[in-house]
């Protein structure tokens, strides 16, 4: 009764400790996010453009870059260099964002950009009384006519408020964690061999393969990303769950059964700091780090590219998930085709043997 009393106790106080450990760490990540730099465009001209660099970057929440035409400032909006920009040679200012970039950075730049506005016309307002000059109706229409917002990339209609990559990254997540477990029990029952390894390879591969389709099917139910490629769709989908899979399977290999806490790492931990829901110029410097060399923050960069910015450049964040993917299954495959030092038998084998004896006596 005693040890069970305790064994009771160290369960709640370790339940209690995890509990208070993840709260502290979501509400560290995400209670206030906050803009670090956050890297916007601006074309003007001459001192125009310092005193709005200067105004912008004076909290440290955006990084202004330089541009030359409107052209090239939405390029760079669409190869996703930048989240949006600011173009005031024009007539009237023009700002330009991109809501499937992130929807918190693109409210965040349209309300920066209406107090800016606003702060400019109160203050050609109070210039204009001060000289007693008259207003005439064409520079009292110019004055109050709402700042114009040109939506580069816009998020699709069904999707409005861009969560949906979030979910689909910790589907992939949960259900990458629960197949490495479930075949880190099912393969070694039988004895270690290359055959064994390159099985495991295959089962983790075909799985990837599954869950993908699997994702990508639940996707057209709710028409999430329609127009996109649906083979580059199911490559990435399936590369992404073969990086957590392959990983967590590779830890098991090396650590046993504790190794699968690895891809209880990448749902609890990974998914809120991916960047799908938190912008990772929203999260903190060491939140941002990790997230962008996970493989839930690798793929959920990717599949936004993939979906929203086909001229983006993807080829870092692929590279995290194959490095995920090769060294975990590269382990999985050495572990089994070393030899089996204690000459453990698998129950298959003791089974076996148990029969023979029995024919024999």
């Amino acid at each position: 009764m005693t040890s069970f009393r305790r064994f009771a106790l160290a369960v709640c106080v370790v339940g209690m400790l995890v509990q208070l450990l993840l709260t502290a760490y979501y509400l560290g990540m995400g209670h206030k996010a906050a803009p670090h730099h956050l890297p916007v465009g601006l074309l003007a001209g001459g001192e125009q453009t310092e005193q709005v660099t200067t105004m912008l970057e004076a909290e440290g929440k955006f990084e202004v870059r330089d541009f030359g035409s409107a052209g090239a400032l939405t390029t760079a909006i669409q190869e996703r260099d930048i989240y949006g920009g600011l173009d005031l040679t024009g007539d009237q200012p023009m700002l330009y964002v991109a809501s499937a970039a992130g929807a918190s950075a693109a409210t965040l730049l349209r309300t920066t950009y209406t107090t800016v506005m606003q702060q400019q016309t109160a203050n050609k307002l109070t210039a204009l009384a001060e000289d007693s000059t008259e207003i005439t109706v064409a520079q009292a229409k110019a004055l109050i006519t709402p700042p114009s917002v040109t939506d580069v990339v816009p998020l699709p209609a069904d999707d409005v408020n861009g969560v949906s990559l979030g979910f689909l990254t910790q589907a992939l997540s949960l259900g990458g964690s629960i197949a490495s477990m479930g075949l880190g029990r099912l393969i070694p029952k039988a004895r270690r061999s290359w055959k064994r390894g390159v099985a495991h390879l295959g089962l983790l591969i075909l799985y990837a393969i599954g869950s993908a389709a699997a994702v990508l099917w639940s996707m057209s139910w709710f028409n999430v990303g329609e127009g996109a490629d649906r083979t580059e769709m199911l490559l990435i989908f399936s590369l992404i769950s073969l990086a957590i899979t392959g990983s967590t399977a590779g830890a098991v290999a090396l650590i046993g059964p504790a190794g699968a806490l690895v891809g209880i790492f990448y749902f609890t931990i990974g998914t809120v700091i991916s960047g799908a829901s938190i912008l990772p110029e929203f999260l903190p410097t060491f939140g941002r780090v990790l997230g962008e060399n996970l493989p839930t923050g690798a793929g959920v960069q990717a599949v936004r590219d993939n979906l929203y910015f086909p001229d983006a450049a993807i080829g870092s964040h692929l590279l995290v998930l194959t490095l995920y993917a090769v060294i975990g299954c590269l382990i999985v495959l050495i572990t089994n085709i070393l030899p089996n030092r204690g000459d453990r038998t698998s129950e298959i084998d003791l089974g076996i043997t148990e029969k023979a004896t029995s024919a024999s006596s």
